[in-house]
């Protein structure tokens, strides 16, 4: 079974508004095990969102949309699913009752232009909106079904939850799960890794995908099962096998951020930590902007300083705040681009290193962050 999302709104294709739905669709469909291959965006355009919803209606048994219900001219989503379908567009005399009842809930009265809100395409099933002023509708065909629901964020997922879920569940006899999880790594980049685990990407069920950010790769694995603890076992069949190959370079799961793992370890072990960066603009120190408790110190040089006065100055850091770990990344113009000086000091053990970006890198610092926090990462393990 597959399914298709088309977010509607012209605000969304002029990047005026972020679309968060998409997304939480998404995950709400994978918790009842029914695959998504496409999302798109279409303008309040009637014949475009006809031409949309057709093509994603040959494609997949449910199309979902959101935005384009409300009460001006430019909502436009049910008169271009009601062309899709072929039908024209009705009034329902008990959705008009219950807008004027929710209007009357806010203290308010319709105005004449909220009677479009009754309007669904014919034959369609009306969804109620407990929440807002604009229902929803669920159209059937003999090959797919469209269910159509608000932009407003609150509103669809209110509406997702306790009708849409429920009602896709039934129709499409769904009895699976699909669950994923997110193993994060660092110190290790994108195409090694897919050197090392290409056999793993080749898999069908579970399935394993890379994700490449600055300086860190996420390895997704997902697992389409009748059960939760029949998907888990899928996975960590394949995470300890990750682990195996590459166990030292993953540094968390799921929700874990690098920056969390390195001051879980600086916690576990009772350190405190000092920074010192040049030339970065602040940005290690923002990296660690919500672990204030286990920063001491802070201080920024000119990234013009030799290594021999940057490394003077975090040990001196470090014997003013008393702490027991440093950490310090320079940024120094080279003939190349820009080369990451990167310096850590622990009780005992002390290691520095050099990294070379070329000019045409893009999130250069946040690249050098990531590597600074990996080697720091490393030798407090």
């Amino acid at each position: 079974m597959e399914a298709e999302i088309i977010t509607i709104g012209t605000e969304l294709l002029l990047g005026e508004l972020v679309d968060t739905n998409t997304r939480y669709i998404a995950r709400a469909l994978r918790e009842i095990g029914l695959d998504l291959y496409r999302t798109s965006t279409v303008g309040d355009n009637i014949d475009r969102i006809a031409e949309e919803v057709q093509a994603s209606m040959q494609r997949a048994d449910a199309v979902i949309t959101t935005g384009g219900l409300g009460p001006t001219i430019d909502d436009p989503t049910r008169e271009g699913i009601a062309k899709a379908c072929g039908v024209e567009t009705v009034f329902v005399p008990a959705l008009w009752k219950q807008i004027e009842e929710r209007f009357s809930g806010f203290g308010s009265v319709p105005t004449e232009n909220n009677r479009r809100q009754a309007f669904i395409p014919a034959g369609s099933i009306p969804i109620e909106n407990p929440v807002g002023t604009a229902p929803g509708f669920i159209v059937e065909t003999d090959r797919s079904v469209v269910i159509s629901l608000p932009g407003v964020p609150a509103e669809m997922q209110h509406l997702l939850v306790n009708d849409v879920i429920p009602y896709l569940k039934q129709r499409l006899g769904l009895t699976s799960i699909i669950k994923s999880r997110i193993v994060r790594t660092a110190g290790i980049g994108e195409s090694m890794l897919d050197q090392i685990i290409e056999d793993l990407e080749k898999l069908h069920n579970p399935t394993v995908g890379l994700s490449a950010h600055p300086g860190r790769v996420d390895i997704r694995i997902t697992a389409k099962a009748k059960t939760t603890q029949e998907a888990d076992k899928m996975i960590s069949g394949v995470e300890a096998t990750l682990e195996e190959r590459i166990g030292r370079a993953i540094y968390g799961k799921d929700e874990q951020t690098l920056e969390s793992a390195v001051v879980d370890l600086l916690k576990n072990k009772g350190m405190h930590l000092t920074l010192l960066e040049a030339g970065t603009d602040g940005a290690l120190a923002a990296s660690f902007s919500e672990f204030h408790e286990i920063i001491a110190s802070e201080q920024t040089l000119s990234e013009t300083e030799s290594q021999e006065v940057l490394s003077a100055a975090l040990q001196k850091e470090m014997q003013k705040a008393s702490t027991q770990a440093g950490l310090l990344l320079a940024m120094q113009p080279s003939q190349e681009g820009s080369t990451a000086l990167i310096q850590v000091i622990l009780p005992g053990n002390e290691h520095t290193e050099r990294k070379s970006y070329e000019a045409h890198f893009v999130n250069m610092k946040a690249r050098a962050v990531s590597y600074a926090l990996h080697w720091l990462r490393r030798l407090l393990l």
